[in-house]
């Protein structure tokens, strides 16, 4: 029976792996405090005494904005705690599966980003994020790092955020200058149940072959006002305050820490080519997850 190693199970995306990656073996999934990605040993330990055959990464600093006045224990559980995750994973042949953001981009590009253009973090999330991935990179073990974008579910982040507005608010005001593609953490859990599957039927050099960095989300684009409004549109059922109205803003509106890109698209064509998946519509993924 393959072991998994799952690190990260409270946040969004930790959530859901713990529903689709259940069927696939024996899962020892485990979260701060009984994990702690800013403790070197205590990771090292971890993975030499599960002795996993696939270790899962869903664990983050995410909170874009605080990271920039806690560079240091970004960089731990973003960067460090990885880079570890994946040289002990080398050392007894397992698989990591790490997960990484849009963030890595400046969104200047223009048009989506592919696996080939060369990041430029604004930010230390995006920072910590690709140095993450260079860490998993230099250990030479077998990964994927799957890139995503707006990462979502009904439980939290951003469209509980706007649901909860919606509840309690006249007015919103919604940034319609940042573009990329929203994404539900159920459908990146079910992916990654997929892919699991698939290493779990095939040879050592299927997955030799295939480890790298792949950029896995939904098609098409959308402003975060245009994702709100589509949000507040499907739950038309839900109340909402007399009068409410959703208004674009820029994001030069808000002062905000942390810089973000613009335009972080992300092209997942080699993704889908590579695994034989296609990736949804953000659209229709939106309306899947809102009738959860």
């Amino acid at each position: 029976m393959t072991k998994i190693l799952q690190i990260g199970t409270k946040g969004q995306l930790g959530w859901e792996l713990l529903r689709t990656c259940a069927p696939l073996g024996e899962v020892i999934a485990l979260d701060y405090p009984a994990v702690d990605l800013s403790d070197s040993a205590g990771l090292r330990e971890l993975v030499r005494s599960t002795n996993p055959d696939i270790i899962i990464n869903a664990a983050a600093y995410t909170n874009v904005d605080k990271a920039e006045s806690e560079p240091e224990l970004a960089r731990a559980i973003n960067a460090t705690g990885p880079g570890i995750l994946a040289e002990e994973a080398k050392k007894i042949n397992a698989v990591l599966v790490h997960y990484s953001t849009d963030y890595v981009f400046d969104g200047t590009k223009g048009s989506p980003y592919t696996e080939a253009d060369t990041p430029n973090p604004l930010s230390v999330y995006g920072q910590t994020k690709l140095e993450g991935e260079q860490a998993v990179m230099a250990s030479g073990c077998s990964f994927l790092v799957l890139r995503s974008s707006w990462i979502y579910s009904r439980r939290s982040g951003f469209v509980a955020k706007v649901l909860e507005w919606a509840r309690t608010q006249e007015t919103i005001r919604i940034v319609d200058d940042q573009i990329s593609s929203p994404t539900p953490a159920r459908l990146m859990a079910e992916i990654t149940a997929s892919l699991i599957s698939k290493i779990e039927a095939n040879q050592d050099g299927w997955m030799l072959e295939r480890k790298g960095i792949y950029h896995c989300a939904c098609t098409g684009y959308c402003s975060r006002y245009e994702w709100a409004r589509e949000v507040l549109r499907l739950s038309s059922n839900m109340h909402t305050k007399p009068g409410q109205k959703l208004l674009p803003a820029l994001t030069s509106d808000f002062s905000t820490p942390a810089v973000r890109p613009l335009k972080s698209r992300l092209d997942s064509k080699m993704f889908e080519a590579t695994f034989g998946m296609k990736i949804p519509h953000w659209l229709k993924a939106l309306e899947l997850a809102m009738e959860d």
